[in-house]
């Protein structure tokens, strides 16, 4: 039979044969039904008429309605807790229901955030609204409104029964809770129309756990919690036979309200939608319960009971009726008017209570006589509603009823029990389905043999117990060396490590526990039945906490009572008790966690690492599945870092290429419900039940939608739950603080977004919190991340809270910045003075006001609206400022590393400078390469300007020039120059600009680095401007010099060239057949003749000595009296003539001096004789650049000298520089400085003699005299020669100008020199790589003549003839390009000879090409030379010349093309990695910083300073101490810095303000140099003079592979 609900509660049976039409399903069209997989939106304004059902076999009733609610596909393909929970449009959007297939979802949105409107589930229709918008107001109107069509609603008892059908178990489970939390009646037994059959929802109630307080423990305020299956409880069910004007659900409600407050508990006919005709929910038997809270004005009954509810009537729901009656300690009957033969009511008379309306029209006394007789009833179990009671006396009446038979029935029992009635009547039980079955079985295995809880943990969980503590303590010592004492620091965390290699030993060596086995073997199983297994799990295990806790609880209540002297330890006792007593799912995952860290200990080829390597992958199916894994160990306070990156690769592995993550956490006092908003904001199931405050950090993985993914920008939403901070559990110890310090920079560092729970009430108590908060937030904003936070005030329910709490507003923002003050002290960063220094912060949008969660009082006060609503504004605002979000999420790898680098730097005291990251290292490496590409286009760029500028300036005078005098030139160029600075100035800052907007890359996490990037590229454009204009300088003033030259040379070519002709003339005057012997005789005649009538030139050789001696005694004006006095003491000629050495001034310090030699320890003579070395090494440099260019001598030369070595001796801050020393070294450089450039003055003077430069071209005016004399043709010749001479000089000129940038770009594409870092690791690879003890040693005693070197070999490695081939060919085509075009252009201009055909083609080529005045010179120009055939011949010769060049460059080698270049490749290479040049003031490890103008300072790998010739004083030996272990300890040192006084390592920062030495964010980062002191040990022992080092047994056992791993590590090679 099939039962159809009329509006007005009756009902109508028809059998399956007959057809029922109802105007509505035929007539009325509805909205498209979506796919709720998809959650398409496409069909959502459409209207799809149904068609017109014929047969009732089309279609079943229940298919119906599930295509109406667009849940058909999920009848055989359940609804999971995944797809539910996803984040998608419709969770943070408020548009209205606009179909039937919406009314799902909205009732799963609401219901997961616990709303206890959920079921007011009703989709707006357009006649509605158009009403509501104000439609016709014509006559018909009213008729209208009585006339209105049925409307295509839906009873909200009819989507609940159909989303329970359609629904997993444990979204049943799921819905059941949160039903119950709104306290809803939930499913006892769940009917389907179609099959007739109905199931019994044990296991989607097994989650709900209840508490109340009976009137037998009221006195003693204690309660009863317990899962609501377990209690034995006494159910009173209400049922309706026929038809009945009452309206049973409502008036259960009324029963169940107290006066205070009415709640809808059932659904009933006056409720929104209550009244549509039910299709599929009759037959549903609902359960709710009435639980005392221990107050006699308050509660309504004094015993907890069930209060059970069949929907329909009886007549068609026999079974279900039977088995209320068996389970039921009373059956209340609704009924209108009965059959006096009652048959169903005749078996259960003892129960049967009959509740009948007086007032109804169909009611007969006589009939209620009958069956009164018949059932043999009492008058108490007659309830009669008489015509003049209202519903209040009613119901009173009712109460009293139920309060008897709660009272007086010895009938009691658990739902559990019922199942065994359910079988019997053929009802099904839910948890029958196989693998619950099986995953109870394998759960029941486990916690059946658990008795006694802390036993239990010690005999199967022993791994997490004592070892993995003292594993945490030894972690923490070695970052932290708080008990090192006097012991040397590397052998102490040498013997910590070995202790820790034991512990570890010692955990491999128990067998895995039963229970352990147990339970992976359980969790290995299949999806559902691994789900199944971990639900019973944590039921099971709950409820044993429970009943542990509990005992404890009232055993400490009583012993607190009678607290003295005597029990105070047994206080104590069961203290520690309580707090060990706690044994969750959590504790078996954490055993799993140390059973695999424990296992990757052991080498890989290990049968039991094998075996265990699948753990972290079962870990991730389950973060997928939506379990929650700790990420903080809440008892050891640690995380098992190895375990969780592990999990977390996995689930990377899983999802790829869909990874992207953004993190919201939530942070604030114990017990303030922050698991419970996170609950409710997301619907997930953060543990808030058992009494049990949440220890450590939980994080649960929440899947994003497609439809908001763009938005979001993520896949996932990673929620982390911690602990409370302040716990008084942990504030009993001493590191309280530390510890909620470390929580909070741990889960606000990983957050996109901190959500921080604060009461308003307790100022001492949030000012605490707020502290710690700042302090995290203070701590992210200093390396890098920018987390946004939202202060959440729970418990303010009153609606104009945020106005009146503008003033709370303005003084939690004024604590917060007295908070941030207080931190910013502590970590050594007072430069920020508020909290929105630290953060962006606006007091308007940053709070969220939250009432209380309880309407009421507990345990039968439902959740508050008002809550769940102001969750789900701060929800949408979350999503809404994640969505904002400028900077790109984390993919998983990207969020495990930030975990790592966290938690590591946590671990130190202070943690600014702890921190150390491999995406902060990334990024800072991306932005270094980025700049370095930008910064050499600037470079050259500049570099092409210049060297284009000086071509202009040495053609000046030889071509036409728009200035009349070079001192114009100069200065339009420099103007020029200034203009193309200023431009690529504001495009290298522009660029810089561009790359801090994107928002991949993690660029945000290197804005601290922005304005060091911004200085240094000003400081470029300042560098390159001085270089530039000296530049200029030079060139004009030797250009200015040759003029006089050039003048006399041409005068000397003009005079030749006429005693040639007049001498040409005479001798065919002669008419004597002249003889080649002849000819030659009247040359050398008149060549002699010439050469001594020649005036000859005297050029005024310039005393270099004397001008350097200027300049250095102007340069030490300033230095005072002494260092003039100090100079005039020795004569600059008598400098620098033998190597430089520095001795200590003083008999006293001459002995000093010789002690410490004596012991191998370099003294401040020692160190200033280093950076003498140094300085004189870079002048030396400087100066045979100068030497081999072979120009003249210019006075900028030595102020480049000078100015360098200020610049070097001003860097050096941590040796003290004496005036004695400062001259010295200067008088030593400018002394052999002075000699160099005197010899290149006069080797300038000489290469530029005219008389020279005349008598070296003798025979080439003798060949020209022969040639024009015979009268040969010489347009062929002349042509060859004009090429060979002034051509081809010029255009190999051009390639040695313009090849070296080609090459140092190319250099700069290469890893080794792409950046300083790269730089430095290449160098340590290939040292590694040859194992070579001179090449360390030089290395470390002589690092930039060591990287000198190593430059040019490697360039020389990279560079073959093949690279260089195509920039070769690129500037030979454009030599050529520009000499053909020339050409060209001088042949288009109109008459002339062939001497205006060369001027011409030098005009064009000016500013490309330097034809040299010497070869021109040199050209004699005959007459009558057809410039046409001058020109073609030119052409072909030019042509043959590329080809001829191009042959020569392939067989010249790369050391000679390198050689030949202008610019000193080797030079401009070391100048961009050398960087700064600084030296870590403790081991000398080479800075690193990727911009010039860098604030601080810092060096990826340090090394012990034993390698740096430091020993101990007492033995000799060489240290191993290394200083990112020092900075960390309590150790002192003293220095010239220090004026000899001690001064503690951790507050170096003091003495070296600029430096940042971080220690290692692993043991294993120094590796690279423990390894090579352990490998030459006795060798650098030989060479310093000292006994070898003592080493650690740990760095023993490292081998070259370890040490390559640690340098890819600490330079974060992948």
């Amino acid at each position: 039979m099939e039962t159809t609900v009329h509006h007005d509660g009756s009902t109508s049976n028809c059998t399956e044969g007959e057809i029922r039409q109802e105007t509505r399903d035929t007539n009325i069209s509805t909205p498209g039904v979506q796919n709720p997989i998809q959650d398409s939106t496409e069909a959502e304004n459409k209207e799809i008429t149904r068609p017109v059902e014929t047969s009732a076999n089309t279609k079943t009733q229940l298919e119906r309605l599930l295509e109406d609610l667009g849940l058909q596909h999920h009848y055989k393909e359940k609804l999971s807790m995944s797809r539910i929970l996803q984040i998608d449009e419709k969770t943070i959007t408020d548009e209205r229901t606009k179909c039937n297939s919406d009314l799902p979802w909205y009732f799963l949105k609401k219901l997961m955030m616990v709303n206890v409107k959920a079921r007011n589930v009703k989709f707006t229709h357009e006649s509605t609204c158009d009403a509501a918008a104000g439609g016709s107001d014509s006559d018909s109107d009213i008729d209208d409104l009585l006339d209105s069509p049925d409307t295509d609603d839906i009873n909200p008892l009819d989507i609940i029964t159909a989303l329970f059908l359609c629904s997993d178990g444990f979204v049943q489970l799921e819905l059941a809770l949160k039903m119950s939390m709104c306290q809803f009646s939930v499913p006892l037994l769940l009917p389907n129309c179609d099959t007739k059959q109905c199931t019994l929802m044990l296991w989607a109630m097994r989650d709900i756990v209840k508490n109340c307080r009976p009137l037998s423990l009221s006195e003693s305020k204690g309660f009863i919690e317990d899962r609501i299956v377990v209690s034995k409880l006494p159910m009173v069910s209400f049922v309706r036979l026929g038809e009945c004007s009452l309206s049973k659900s409502e008036m259960l409600n009324k029963l169940l309200s107290n006066s205070q407050q009415y709640h809808d508990t059932f659904i009933h006919r006056n409720v929104e939608n209550g009244d549509c005709p039910r299709r599929i929910s009759n037959g549903l038997t609902e359960l709710s319960w009435y639980l005392p809270c221990g107050n006699n004005n308050m509660d309504i009954f004094s015993e907890p009971v069930a209060i059970a509810n069949l929907r329909g009537d009886i007549a068609s729901f026999e079974t279900q009726f039977t088995f209320l009656c068996q389970t039921s300690a009373a059956v209340f009957v609704f009924f209108d008017h009965l059959d006096s033969e009652c048959k169903l009511l005749t078996n259960q008379h003892r129960k049967i209570f009959l509740v009948v309306d007086h007032q109804s029209q169909r009611f007969s006394r006589d009939a209620l006589e009958k069956v009164k007789k018949k059932l043999n009833l009492r008058n108490s179990h007659i309830l009669l509603k008489k015509k003049k009671m209202n519903d209040a006396d009613f119901v009173k009446e009712m109460r009293e009823k139920v309060n008897y038979v709660v009272e007086n029935s010895e009938m009691k029992m658990q739902i559990e029990q019922m199942a065994d009635f359910a079988h019997e009547l053929g009802i099904w039980v839910d948890e029958d389905c196989q693998e619950c079955q099986t995953a109870k079985k394998h759960a029941d295995a486990i916690t059946s043999k658990i008795q006694d809880i802390l036993q239990y943990k010690e005999d199967q969980l022993s791994l997490q117990g004592e070892l993995w503590k003292e594993l945490t303590c030894l972690e923490k010592e070695e970052f932290q060396l708080k008990k090192v004492g006097s012991e040397n620091i590397e052998m102490y965390k040498s013997d910590l490590q070995k202790q820790k290699a034991k512990l570890r030993e010692q955990q491999n060596s128990y067998d895995m526990s039963n229970a352990m086995t147990c339970f992976i073997n359980a969790i290995s199983a299949p999806g559902t039945e691994r789900c199944y297994f971990l639900k019973w799990m944590r039921m099971n295990l709950d409820n044993l906490s429970r009943e542990k806790l509990s005992i404890l609880r009232e055993a400490y209540k009583n012993k607190y009572k009678n607290k003295n002297s005597e029990n105070n330890e047994e206080i104590k006792e069961i203290d520690r008790q309580l707090s060990n007593s706690s044994l969750g799912i959590e504790h078996f995952f954490r055993e799993m966690g140390q059973i695999y860290e424990a296992s990757v200990s052991l080498p890989e080829t290990n049968l039991s690492r094998q075996q265990l390597q699948h753990l972290p992958k079962l870990c991730a199916e389950l973060l997928l599945d939506g379990f929650p894994l700790e990420l903080v160990d809440g008892d050891a306070s640690n995380i098992p870092l190895r375990w969780v990156s592990d999990v977390l690769s996995q689930l990377n592995y899983l999802v790829t290429p869909k990874s992207k993550i953004l993190v919201v956490t939530v942070l604030g006092v114990q017990s303030t419900g922050k698991s419970t908003l996170l609950n409710t904001m997301f619907g997930v199931q953060f543990a808030v039940s058992s009494g049990r405050c949440t220890r450590g950090a939980f994080m649960l993985l929440t899947k994003v939608n497609e439809d908001i993914k763009k938005e979001l920008k993520c896949d996932f939403i990673i929620i982390i739950d911690t602990e409370g901070l302040k716990s008084p559990e942990l504030a009993k110890l001493d590191n309280s603080y530390e510890h909620d310090n470390e929580l909070a920079t741990l889960v606000v560092g990983l957050s996109d977004i901190t959500i921080i729970n604060i009461a308003m009430e307790n100022s001492t108590e949030m000012k605490d919190i707020l502290q710690i908060v700042v302090h995290a937030f203070l701590r992210m904003k200093e390396v890098g991340k920018k987390p946004k936070c939202q202060f959440v005030h729970q418990n303010v329910a009153d609606v104009s809270a945020p106005e009146k709490n503008l003033r709370e507003r303005e003084m939690l923002l004024q604590q917060l910045n007295e908070m941030t003050q207080a931190a910013a002290k502590m970590e050594n960063k007072v430069q920020n003075k508020s909290f929105t220094d630290v953060m962006e912060y606006k007091p308007d949008t940053g709070n969220w006001y939250i009432p209380g969660l309880w309407n009421g009082v507990p345990p039968m006060a439902p959740v508050n609206a008002g809550y769940s609503e102001a969750v789900y504004e701060l929800k949408k605002n979350i999503i809404q400022v994640l969505g904002n979000c400028e900077t790109s999420a984390n993919d998983i790898l990207e969020f495990t590393e930030w975990i790592t680098s966290l938690w590591n730097a946590v671990k130190y005291e202070n943690f600014i400078f702890s921190f150390r990251n491999s995406l902060v290292a990334d990024a800072y490496m991306r932005l270094c390469t980025e700049f370095n590409k930008w910064e050499w286009e600037f470079k050259k760029k500049m570099y092409s300007w210049t060297k284009t500028a000086e071509i202009k300036i040495s053609n000046f005078g030889r071509v036409k020039s728009q200035v009349s005098d070079i001192g114009q030139l100069l200065t339009h160029l420099k103007s020029a120059a200034c203009s193309v600075l200023s431009k690529w100035e504001t495009m290298l800052l522009d660029n810089l600009a561009k790359y801090f907007k994107q928002t991949d890359g993690h660029v945000y996490l290197v804005e601290a680095y922005r304005e060091d990037f911004a200085n240094s590229a000003k400081s470029l454009r300042r560098e390159i401007e001085s270089s530039v204009h000296n530049q200029l300088t030079v060139a004009t003033d030797v250009r200015r010099g040759m003029t006089e030259l050039d003048k006399i040379k041409v005068n000397h070519t003009k005079e030749l060239e006429g005693r040639v002709r007049a001498l040409i003339e005479e001798c065919r005057k002669n008419k004597v057949n002249m003889t080649d012997k002849k000819l030659d005789q009247e040359f050398d005649k008149m060549w002699n003749k010439m050469v001594k009538e020649q005036v000859l030139y005297k050029p005024d050789v310039m005393n270099v000595v004397t001008s350097v001696d200027y300049y250095l005694r102007d340069n030490l004006s300033r230095k005072g009296s002494l260092a003039c006095e100090l100079l005039s003491q020795k004569g600059l000629k008598d400098c620098g003539l033998k190597p430089f050495k520095y001795s200590a001034e003083g008999f006293l310090n001459n002995v000093k001096h010789k002690v410490r030699k004596l012991f191998n320890y370099k003294d401040h003579v020692m160190a200033l004789q280093n950076i003498a070395d140094l300085v004189i090494m870079d002048c030396s440099q400087f100066v045979t650049e100068k030497v081999e260019s072979k120009n003249n001598y210019h006075d900028t030369f030595i102020q480049e000298i000078l100015h360098r070595i200020d610049e070097r001796l001003k860097n050096i801050q941590d040796v003290k520089k004496d005036i004695h020393f400062e001259v010295s070294l200067k008088q030593h450089i400018c002394g052999a400085a002075a000699r160099e450039f005197q010899k290149m003055h006069e080797d300038f003077i000489q290469m530029n003699d005219p008389y020279r430069c005349l008598n070296q071209n003798k025979e080439r005016f003798r060949v020209n005299f022969k040639d024009e004399f015979s009268e040969r043709d010489q347009c062929q010749k002349k042509a060859a020669e004009f090429t060979e001479h002034c051509l081809r000089p010029a255009v190999e000129d051009f390639f040695n100008r313009f090849l070296g940038p080609d090459i140092i770009g190319e250099m700069n594409t290469r890893f080794q020199f792409s950046t300083r870092m790269f730089f430095q690791y290449s160098v340590l690879l290939d040292l590694l790589s040859k194992d070579n003890f001179e090449d360390y040693l030089t290395y470390i005693v002589s690092y930039e003549r060591y990287v000198r070197r190593w430059i040019l070999d490697e360039m020389l490695k990279l560079l073959l003839n093949e690279s260089l081939s195509e920039f070769e060919d690129q500037h030979l085509r454009s030599s050529i390009n520009s000499i053909n075009d020339a050409i060209r252009k001088a042949q288009e201009k109109e008459g002339g000879n062939l001497q205006k055909l060369i001027e011409d083609i030098r005009q064009e080529l000016g500013e490309k090409l330097v034809i040299s005045e010497d070869a021109l010179a040199t050209f004699m120009i005959p007459e009558n030379v057809n410039t046409k055939e001058f020109a073609q011949f030119l052409t072909v010769f030019v042509r043959d010349m590329a080809e001829a060049v191009r042959e020569q460059f392939k067989k010249t080698t790369i050391k000679k093309k390198i050689r030949n270049l202008d610019v000193k490749l080797q030079n401009e290479l070391f100048k961009n990695l050398i960087g700064c040049g600084k030296q870590c003031p403790f081991c000398k490890a080479p800075c690193e910083a990727g911009a010039k103008e860098h604030k601080e300072h810092f060096t990826s790998v340090h090394r012990p300073e034993g390698l740096g010739r430091s020993t101990w004083v007492k033995t000799e030996k060489l240290t191993i101490d290394i200083c990112t272990s020092l900075v960390n300890s309590d150790c002192k040192f003293r220095s010239n810095a220090t004026n000899g006084e001690w001064h503690p390592y951790k507050e170096y920062i003091k003495i070296f303000p600029d430096w940042r030495i971080a220690p290692d964010k692993s043991l294993q980062d120094s590796d690279y140099w423990k390894y090579v002191l352990k490998r030459f040990n006795s060798k650098f022992a030989d060479v310093y003079n000292a006994k070898p080092a003592d080493i650690p047994d740990t760095w023993k056992v490292i081998t070259k592979q370890q040490a390559e791993e640690s340098l890819k590590r600490s330079f974060n090679v992948k």
